[in-house]
């Protein structure tokens, strides 16, 4: 794992997530240096990297959601071959792994629904090699402090952060940053 990123974000654990351009341009002004792209297409998200990466962010963009790519290892290599993205976001396995193995930095997101979920994610969790495991929601500090004792890989927190007290919450259960689309805890 790069720690370049590790130390970004224990100097400041709070990651910008954009879900549009108008958030892109706040997060441009703003200190946060690890930024997690919600959205884009194939003919927009090589700008919207750029864009960050011109502020000196560290960018990661979530290849579930990009429009006009469908969920493959095909939308994997476009984000590396066509972005200077440092890393990507996934659900999938598949595209962790791909992604890994050209040299992109990886958080496989979760969302832990139930105990099958948490059961699920701790059987596969190793198989995957992703850098970062993203929990979501992320007020569930019990959760987070298990999963960080259990895992081999940083916790991010992210989904329902929504104040001070969340993000404390998570960061004193274990997770070295937080996820948060709220201009408000952008500040904190």
């Amino acid at each position: 794992m790069n720690e370049e990123i590790l130390s970004i974000l224990s100097d400041n654990p709070i990651i910008a997530a954009v879900k549009n351009d108008t958030e892109v341009d706040l997060c441009c002004k703003s200190d946060k240096k690890a930024v997690f792209v919600l959205y884009g297409s194939v003919n927009s998200i090589a700008d919207i990297v750029k864009r960050l990466k011109s502020h000196d962010k560290t960018v990661f963009v979530y290849v579930d959601l990009l429009d006009g790519l469908s969920v493959s290892q095909a939308a994997v290599e476009f984000i590396k071959l066509n972005t200077d993205a440092d890393g990507i976001i996934s659900t999938k396995a598949p595209l962790i792994q791909r992604a890994g193995s050209l040299g992109l930095m990886t958080v496989f997101r979760t969302f832990m629904l139930d105990s099958m979920a948490l059961k699920s994610l701790r059987k596969s969790f190793d198989s995957l090699n992703a850098d970062f495991v993203e929990i979501l929601p992320g007020n569930m500090p019990k959760i987070i402090k298990r999963l960080s004792d259990e895992l081999n890989a940083p916790v991010i927190a992210s989904g329902l952060i929504s104040d001070k007290e969340d993000v404390i919450s998570a960061l004193s259960a274990g997770a070295v940053a937080v996820s948060s689309t709220s201009h408000a805890v952008w500040e904190l």
